[in-house]
Formats: structure tokens, C-alpha cells, sequence
């Protein structure tokens, strides 16, 4: 089951790279490109300065949640842009995440 499901997803990015793209196939790469690229500016400053003091939590949580969701609606309807927006964006917030979360267990270490 696991290797057909690799296959058809190997099958549709031989599709999408054999056949010149669709307009549309464009527009949904540039948006995807756009909104990705916007997760990096905060995920470098998290990075560097190891602070997430001004994150919202429960922002980044939600926001995590909703690109795996959408990477995996995206596997399921085979759509490249969907995928590999998603997929770069869910580790971008995973990053963010984990920093914030990691903030929180240490100033709830630090209060007892």
C-alpha cells in the first residue's frame, strides 16, 4: 500500500515536471512560494535569538495544525503546489513551535 501510494506521488511530480504548467499551476506555485517565504523571516529570528517571549502559542499550534492539514490534503489530491507549500511551511512553524513550546516548559520550570 505504502509503495503504491509512493509511486503515484513520484508519478505526479514526473507529470507536473514532463508537461509544461498551466497558468494556473504558475499562480498556485507563486502563491505557495510567497506564503512560505513569509514563515522564514520569523523562523530565523526565533533561531538566532532563542526567544519566542512575543509568539502566541496557541497561534502557532493552530497554524502547525493547519499545514499538516493542508499537506496532507494535498497528498491526498496529488497537487504540487498544495504539497510542497505545505510541507516547507509545516516544518518553518514546527521550528517556531518547538522554540515557544520549549519557552514555556522552561519558564514553568523556572516558577516553581
Amino acid at each position: 500500500m505504502k509503495v503504491k501510494f509512493a509511486l503515484t506521488i513520484l508519478r505526479t511530480f514526473y507529470y507536473h515536471l514532463k508537461y509544461i504548467m498551466t497558468a494556473t499551476e504558475i499562480i498556485g506555485l507563486l502563491a505557495a512560494s510567497l506564503t512560505t517565504a513569509a514563515f522564514f523571516p520569523q523562523v530565523i529570528k526565533t533561531v538566532k535569538s532563542k526567544s519566542t517571549k512575543d509568539i502566541s502559542l496557541p497561534m502557532y499550534s493552530l497554524m502547525f495544525a493547519g499545514t499538516v492539514s493542508w499537506l496532507v490534503y494535498g497528498l491526498l489530491i496529488f497537487d504540487l503546489p498544495i504539497i510542497l507549500a505545505n510541507g516547507i511551511s509545516s516544518i518553518a512553524s514546527f521550528v517556531i513551535f518547538y522554540f515557544k513550546f520549549r519557552e514555556v516548559l522552561h519558564h514553568k520550570k523556572a516558577a516553581k
